[in-house]
């Protein structure tokens, strides 16, 4: 069930289309005293107590603390140098600690879990004037593709309820597709960020290895993890990576940073060039069919880009079959960071008891084999592709499946299989830790959004910002969003 605290009485609902705003807009808003925190906030969470319970978005909702927010961003409005999202309501993901707030990882394990110390980022995103609704919906430990717990149940696709959000940031696409925020914080491990935003239409970033601090509570065990934003403008997302990016003290990684004075969002403004990109659509893993509608996505964005001025070019997948055994080791050991008190293992779920069971049989020298084959994988895909500015794939190879798909009633290692062919492409670059966007630019006959994934040269964020504002001004899916941020989101069902 989702937890709601602080609510004396829901907040009533502002002037129509607060919610429809950019996150850009709505701190312009702010700042220039068209509307007051208070004011947004409580337009926000109308949104939220509106259409939380049929769509699963968010795990906890913190009425007290987000109004308690917008009170001390009122105080601040009148500072010089306010963030562009000074004021605008968003949500942290619930694997990621805050400081008061219920945090339970989505599991009934930590049900009343509290942590006493926020996430750098959450830390980032309070001291950029930005207001935390809550935590949004997870899978447990955030194994999964899709979105799913036994504490409030599966994240629902907006463009059709009956589908799965994907995962594992499920409940922030859902929260940012439906207008419940404009902008939230996301997670990816093996393609969290990418997988639900292409699966509900947004633009997603999965940042560089280290350009985003997971401290001081987040452990690197295996490099995988980044943290980014989903939003449904590029321009919102990069704003958002301005406001995450940089690294802390103690951090075991750090990407680049930009020159001084630079921001991401500048680099939304700027044209990317003349670039040459490299495409595949034949995944690493052996066996997997990618649907037609995921090919045809794909082959879209390829003659959009031709189209723009650039080159493109066919080239043999970089990486090969080897990499699925590395990552499984990887990932199944990873699944072990979170210490479960002696007796509540029975509390997990069963894909989660199966990944923390084959971890625990990994010994230390296939650990370390497989960290090692996973750099070594790394390094030669890196150097294979080079000379390309971006490489393009589909972000998918299949389209949202219906939220039974992956149910965890029967075999986990068939689950396992299901969410491996799902998600072919996206986990190699978390090996990597390039970083890579998902663009919304296609729908299927059905109405249903499919991404393809843009993926950039070692910390090159900025290339794939400007490229990705340039196909959103000539490809805008903004009149995409039309049924879901009206009053009957449901609507756009089908």
């Amino acid at each position: 069930m989702t937890e709601v605290t602080g609510q004396a009485g829901a907040p009533q609902q502002a002037g129509g289309g607060l919610h429809g705003l950019s996150a850009l807009d709505q701190g312009a808003a702010v700042r220039r005293g068209e509307v007051g925190p208070l004011e947004l906030v409580q337009h926000q969470l109308a949104r939220i107590e509106q259409f939380n319970d049929r769509y699963g978005a968010f795990l906890t909702i913190d009425h007290r603390a987000a109004v308690a927010q917008a009170a001390a961003v009122q105080e601040r409005r009148g500072e010089e140098g306010l963030s562009p999202l000074f004021g605008v309501p968003t949500a942290v993901k619930d694997l990621v600690d805050t400081a008061g707030v219920r945090t339970t990882y989505g599991s009934r394990a930590f049900a009343g879990s509290v942590p006493e110390v926020d996430a750098h980022t959450v830390t980032r995103l309070r001291e950029a004037g930005t207001i935390s609704l809550g935590k949004t919906n997870t899978p447990e430990f955030g194994c999964c593709c899709y979105t799913d717990n036994d504490l409030t149940g599966p994240a629902r696709n907006p463009w059709d309820p009956a589908l799965s959000a994907g995962g594992s940031s499920g409940g922030a696409a859902v929260a940012v597709a439906l207008g419940m925020v404009a902008v939230a914080h996301a997670s990816d491990g093996g393609g969290s960020i990418r997988i639900p935003a292409s699966a509900c239409g947004l633009f997603g970033i999965k940042p560089s290895r280290g350009r985003v601090s997971s401290g001081p509570a987040g452990a690197e065990v295996n490099g995988l993890a980044v943290q980014g934003p989903l939003a449904r403008t590029v321009r919102d997302a990069a704003a958002m990576l301005d406001v995450l990016a940089g690294p802390m003290p103690g951090d075991p990684h750090w990407a680049p940073p930009l020159p001084e004075g630079e921001t991401f969002l500048a680099h939304a403004e700027r044209s990317p060039g003349r670039l040459r990109i490299g495409r595949y659509a034949k995944p690493a893993a052996p066996g997997v069919d990618v649907d037609p509608t995921c090919l045809a996505a794909w082959e879209h964005a390829s003659q959009l880009l031709e189209e723009l001025g650039h080159d493109i070019e066919d080239i043999a997948t970089p990486f090969g079959p080897e990499l699925g055994d590395f990552f499984t080791a990887a990932w199944s050991v990873q699944s072990l960071g979170y210490a479960v008190e002696p007796g509540a293992e029975e509390l997990l779920r069963p894909v989660t008891r199966a990944w923390r069971e084959y971890g625990r049989t990994v010994t230390g020298e296939r650990f370390a084999a497989a960290i090692t084959g996973m750099q070594r994988a790394s390094r030669r895909a890196v150097e294979a592709t080079a000379g390309y500015d971006v490489i393009l794939t589909p972000t998918l190879a299949s389209l949202p499946q219906p939220v039974e798909y992956f149910a965890e009633t029967g075999d986990p290692l068939a689950n396992l299989r299901r969410q491996s062919a799902f998600s072919a492409f996206t986990s190699p670059y978390n090996m990597t830790g390039q970083p890579v966007v998902n663009v919304p630019l296609y729908w299927s006959r059905g109405g249903l959004p499919v991404g393809v994934s843009l993926v950039g040269r070692p910390a090159g964020e900025t290339t794939l910002i400007s490229l990705s504002a340039q196909l959103e001004e000539a490809s805008p899916w903004q009149h995409r969003y039309a049924r879901l941020l009206s009053a009957d989101p449901g609507a756009a069902a089908g």
